[in-house]
């Protein structure tokens, strides 16, 4: 391959990878043809793209970005999985993938400059939480106390309230109030 074929090749791969932070590395050799138009199918409705690389040309083109860890882990052909919501959520939709189409094989993941390694890695890095699931833990958390406060304060001001309640609907029907003790 000439010089100038292997610099659009890599051109190529910085256009489309710009701004992606972070990607899952897979190998998608032994899935069939089919298979893999179905799989991509469903990747892309979810937003995420996938790409075949060159591993020489990918590493290249990394440099110094933040996908360079994923050319360490690049043997054999490769495809990088990207977009979507989150890493997270490549992750959780590609492994539930390996068990639909065999020969789908998860090489790794980076999630902020971390690199997960190996099937137990991308699967690992399935159950973290998205970005809107942690700010919703979070909010929670922040929440929480203030709720459990109110429910607090409001618990005797309820029973107060009950009990005037059911003296007033005794007091329609004309029933007399005993005085306790």
């Amino acid at each position: 391959m000439s010089k100038q074929v292997k610099d659009i090749i890599m051109r190529d791969y910085n256009a489309r990878l710009d701004g992606a932070d972070e990607a899952v590395l897979i190998s998608i050799r032994g899935v069939k043809g089919t298979d893999t138009t179905k799989m991509r199918s469903a990747l892309h409705k979810k937003k995420v793209r996938v790409i075949v690389v060159r591993n020489a040309l990918f590493r290249k083109a990394a440099g110094s970005s933040k996908l360079a860890p994923l050319g360490d882990l690049m043997t054999g052909a490769n495809a990088l999985a990207y977009g979507g919501s989150s890493v997270v959520e490549v992750a959780r939709e590609l492994a539930d993938m390996v068990a639909k189409y065999k020969g789908l094989e998860l090489k790794g993941a980076i999630l902020d400059g971390v690199l997960f390694k190996g099937k137990a890695g991308v699967e690992e890095l399935s159950k973290f939480p998205t970005k809107d699931e942690a700010i919703a833990q979070a909010v929670t958390l922040v929440v929480s106390p203030g709720r459990k406060l109110v429910g607090q304060v409001k618990g005797p001001g309820s029973a107060i309230a009950g009990i005037i309640k059911s003296i007033e609907e005794k007091l329609e029907k004309g029933e007399a109030i005993a005085k306790k003790g």
